[in-house]
């Protein structure tokens, strides 16, 4: 990660938030905002990995995730907040978040989930990824068999919730790379989804988790 944008109103967060990413990614150059406003200023820049608040002063973190997500879509979007109820979690992931971290957590587990995400695997709170299980379980979609997916897209999303970044995929089932990021668009409209953390949890619930075979 070269660039990494930490959205946060507090002073004192924002350098522990920093060390974090430090201790994660020790070459790559911060950029600070405290509000809404000037995150959204900022976006004209790169970033490579966004680190975003969902409470500032003048307005929701969501909208940064959104707007950045339209403007960058290359680029990895964390919530790191303490609001750790059912309805700000899915409201981040629906709006394409690739991970929610609490602050309650300790740095050095932070820094650790931080790196996982650099691989592809969706950095989530223990706690957070108990509670969204257990919200689709009562009242998300459910997803038979059946889900309207092709057998290769359910390959693909078998993979995704493995953990595999597109590349791998790729290699895994001797595809390019851009048939690859079709498919997986495709499951995505299927599904009514936005991240690869939710199509993990997809695959989780289709039990998805056994090697892939076959072919269309």
């Amino acid at each position: 990660m070269r660039s990494v944008l930490i959205v946060e109103d507090v002073a004192e967060t924002r350098r522990w938030l920093g060390g974090i990413v430090h201790r994660a990614f020790p070459e790559a150059q911060l950029v600070e905002a405290s509000t809404l406003r000037m995150a959204q200023g900022l976006l004209r820049e790169s970033f490579d990995l966004a680190l975003i608040d969902l409470g500032l002063p003048d307005g929701s973190g969501l909208d940064v995730l959104r707007a950045l997500r339209n403007q960058q879509s290359g680029a990895l979007c964390v919530v790191t907040t303490a609001m750790g109820d059912d309805a700000s979690i899915v409201a981040a992931l629906s709006s394409g978040a690739d991970g929610y971290l609490l602050k309650e957590q300790p740095a050095e587990v932070l820094s650790r989930q931080l790196l996982q995400l650099a691989i592809g695997v969706p950095a989530l709170s223990p706690a957070v990824a108990r509670r969204i299980m257990e919200h689709f379980r009562l009242t998300g979609p459910a997803a038979p068999p059946d889900t309207g997916l092709t057998q290769r897209e359910t390959e693909v999303l078998g993979l995704i919730g493995r953990g595999m970044r597109n590349v791998e995929v790729a290699a895994e089932l001797g595809l390019a790379e851009t048939t690859v990021a079709g498919y997986i668009k495709a499951i995505y409209r299927k599904l009514g989804i936005s991240s690869r953390a939710e199509a993990s949890w997809h695959a989780t619930r289709m039990g998805l988790g056994a090697r892939p075979h076959g072919d269309d």
